[in-house]
């Protein structure tokens, strides 16, 4: 499993989890107490909620690519502002927002994860 050691790592680590449909790692990059807006206007909180979540993505099954806008770090919570899209056939793109929080192992977790939370 292979979790960020440093914040602006979140973003690259979850796009390989998916590519590679590693369910395991996609949940555990994410602190299940937080909220997740995988699709817009639902946004979803708890281990189960966020487990459905996530496997809804990963049933695209197509290629995430995601930029990293911007990550900014003080102290253990970090935000960061991406522009990702899946391809699969056809394309789902968007422009999101979050806030991860580092955990005491040193990795670091999605808190919030607005997929759509920058969109105009």
């Amino acid at each position: 499993m292979n979790l960020p050691k440093r914040a602006e790592d979140a973003h690259s680590a979850l796009a390989a989890a998916f590519n590679t449909g590693d369910l395991a790692t996609l949940l555990n990059m994410y602190d299940t107490s937080g909220i997740i807006v995988a699709e817009p206007g639902k946004p979803a909180s708890g281990h189960e909620q966020f487990e459905e979540a996530v496997k809804a993505i990963l049933s695209m099954k197509g290629t995430m690519e995601i930029k990293t806008v911007y990550c900014m770090q003080t102290g253990n919570l970090a935000i960061g502002r991406s522009e990702w899209n899946i391809t699969d056939g056809n394309e789902v793109q968007a422009k999101g927002i979050e806030l991860m929080r580092q955990s005491e192992d040193g990795t670091w977790k999605i808190l919030i994860d607005h997929a759509f939370g920058a969109e105009g």
